[in-house]
């Protein structure tokens, strides 16, 4: 028996709903509508970025007049705020363990357009407008600069190196 019963009625046969034969659907529909008209709401209030699921967010930059995704890096929630005050996008390193100013040693910085966070609070989209031509420490636009085959499985560089590494950081 499915949930709501169309069963015809004694003249004419008329259909008509039958909600009483599934008592389960009825006592359903009562709860939630008496939770509603008590202001219950399924959903948890939405404050911003969720840094109690986790320390580190992972964001991704975006460029805000182009769409091109440029790279994915970490925010924690000082980075974050860090960003939101200053208008310049801050990270947080995990291999250095502390904040990363996007373009502190290359000059290739990030100005924040607009933030955004997922259903769910935990991923960022920062929308920028990048300085400098690189998002990438490798010297490209952006770090998915390479290319899978799904058939071969190889690679291919795609895009053109807008600096050489080793100049802007002796490496």
């Amino acid at each position: 028996m499915s949930p709501v019963e169309i069963v015809h009625g004694e003249r004419y046969g008329t259909p008509r709903v039958d909600l009483f034969r599934n008592r389960s659907l009825l006592l359903a529909t009562f709860i939630l509508f008496t939770k509603l008209e008590s202001g219950f709401c399924p959903m948890a209030e939405v404050t911003g970025p969720d840094f109690s699921k986790s320390e580190l967010l992972p964001a991704i930059a975006q460029d805000s007049s182009t769409g091109e995704v440029l790279m994915m890096a970490w925010m924690n929630r000082e980075a974050y705020e860090e960003t939101l005050r200053t208008g310049r996008v801050c990270y947080f390193s995990r291999s250095r363990q502390k904040l990363w100013r996007k373009g502190e040693e290359s000059g290739n910085v990030q100005e924040l357009h607009a933030i955004y966070f997922d259903c769910d609070g935990d991923t960022l989209l920062v929308k920028v407008r990048q300085i400098g031509g690189a998002a990438c420490h490798e010297g490209y636009s952006s770090c998915f600069f390479r290319r899978i085959d799904a058939a071969t499985h190889a690679f291919t560089v795609e895009g053109v190196q807008v600096f050489d590494p080793k100049s802007v950081y002796g490496k």
